[in-house]
């Protein structure tokens, strides 16, 4: 009999798997689906980003391997991006990695640094990506709550000795999916201070960084005295520029940090798709410019949906980032078979809180991925649920 790894024993179900299997079965039906589950903005991708990768797809140098190294031209951008926007200085030889959208990274960084039965700190409800590198790294998995009284906040001093003395690795994500939270600035360097401290290395996820509100400005956690002895930043396209489906992104560190990455992924895989990167050098160059339609529709359907939310007594607050809407469920509604039921009923795929681990249990996510008018049917939908379950 041949037997999958016992890591996969330890991984449980992909959440959202039964949810999609229903779905599929109500669109052959002809049922009309709204989806508010995946963070993949309906809006195109931006015009510069079509025009390069099609030009540069009639280039055959642009079909060989790409390898770790890339397109210097994208890391350059990446390069010149991260100096622009938040007066942070890397190498783009050295200090910066293309990845193939900033999952498959985010989960090989634990591989590259974590030894079996090491200490891997993720937040819980938190992006499934830590949990299955944590994983797979055969970690120990030692699991923080976000709470709606801490802010959504994961506080590293708030583990045993025990568990700061193992863990050697972190995952951040700030703004924060699914709870939309953002991080102040004492919270970052206090936070960067007691990796520094302990030796653990901080993965912090900025995937958002772009997608924030009422003048809010989302920082780098290179903003922060000493966070190049001890962190590397994930950003991606995908989110900022609609991009979901091309999986590019970059992470980017002192040199030191990424190089055990760079090593891993050469053994893994041969690179992003060159004409991709190219696509990736023409949005970054423009990406102020180019993020702000993609913004200013998010904000609209931000507040359309927290209205509707509102009339049905579903108290949130307006995110100051990101494009969810984390809501809290009446008590004693639990999350996976609310999700399910207003799927079944109602023709609304959203997504359970635990789909990002216990921690969200009492709360679903709503992803502004769909206009206000369809937004708004959805949450009515969803009140129909509530009230005959009230």
């Amino acid at each position: 009999m041949i037997h999958a790894s016992r890591r996969l024993d330890r991984l449980p179900p992909y959440a959202v798997a039964e949810l999609a299997v229903i779905r599929q079965r109500l669109l052959a039906r002809g049922v009309d689906v709204i989806d508010v589950s995946a963070g993949d903005a309906d809006m195109p991708p931006p015009p510069p980003a079509v025009d390069a990768i099609s030009e540069a797809v009639r280039d055959p140098a642009m079909s060989r391997y790409a390898y770790q190294v890339g397109l210097r031209e994208f890391r350059e951008s990446a390069a010149r991006y991260m100096e622009r926007r938040f007066a942070a200085r890397f190498d783009p030889e050295t200090e910066v990695l293309p990845l193939i959208g900033s999952k498959e990274g985010l989960a090989h960084l634990a591989l590259a640094f974590v030894n079996p039965g090491d200490g891997c700190v993720l937040p819980d409800p938190g992006y499934p990506a830590y949990l299955g590198g944590a994983v797979v790294a055969d970690a120990e998995i030692i699991r923080v709550p976000l709470r709606p009284e801490n802010g959504f906040l994961l506080e590293l001093d708030h583990l045993t000795p025990a568990q700061l003395a193992s863990a050697r690795l972190v995952y951040l994500n700030y703004p924060n999916n699914p709870t939309a939270a953002v991080a102040p600035r004492d919270y970052l360097e206090r936070t960067v201070e007691t990796c520094r401290r302990h030796g653990i290395l901080l993965a912090y996820d900025n995937p958002y960084c772009e997608v924030t509100f009422d003048g809010y400005r989302a920082p780098s956690i290179f903003e922060i005295d000493g966070a190049r002895e001890c962190a590397i930043e994930f950003h991606s396209v995908s989110k900022s520029f609609s991009m979901t489906g091309w999986r590019l992104a970059w992470a980017v560190g002192n040199a030191r940090l990424i190089g055990p990455l760079r090593k891993l992924k050469s053994w893994v895989d041969t690179g992003v798709f060159l004409a991709v990167q190219k696509a990736g050098a023409a949005v970054l160059d423009r990406a102020e410019s180019l993020i702000a339609p993609l913004v200013t529709e998010l904000a609209v359907r931000r507040v359309a949906t927290a209205e509707a939310l509102g009339a049905l007594g579903l108290s949130v607050e307006r995110p100051k980032a990101t494009m969810y809407l984390w809501v809290r469920l009446p008590q004693g509604v639990e999350a996976t078979g609310f999700a399910k039921h207003v799927l079944e009923h109602q023709g609304v795929v959203t997504m359970p809180g635990t789909a990002f681990g216990e921690g969200g249990e009492g709360f679903f996510r709503i992803a502004l991925t769909v206009p206000s008018d369809r937004l708004r049917q959805a949450v009515e939908r969803i009140g129909a649920v509530l009230e005959r379950q009230g």
